[in-house]
């Protein structure tokens, strides 16, 4: 990344931090911060899934009007 002249340094470190953002690069990093088994990543996976399901099954709770 470079910096523009007479850019301030705010703005270019704003820039920098959606530009890594945006790579993905902090997520990688966080992904193998430590190590998982594979057991744990199968098991984490399931649960994820499962979850999804039970959100899905209760769907969006439906607002009723204020009476006045």
């Amino acid at each position: 990344m470079r910096v523009h002249d007479r850019e301030p340094i705010g703005a270019a470190l704003r820039r920098f931090k959606k530009l890594v953002e945006r790579s993905g690069l902090k997520r990688e990093v966080r992904a193998h911060e430590y190590y998982v088994k594979p057991c744990e990543l199968r098991t984490r996976k399931e649960a994820n899934r499962l979850r999804a399901i039970k959100k899905a099954a209760l769907g969006k709770p439906v607002k009723k009007e204020r009476p006045f």
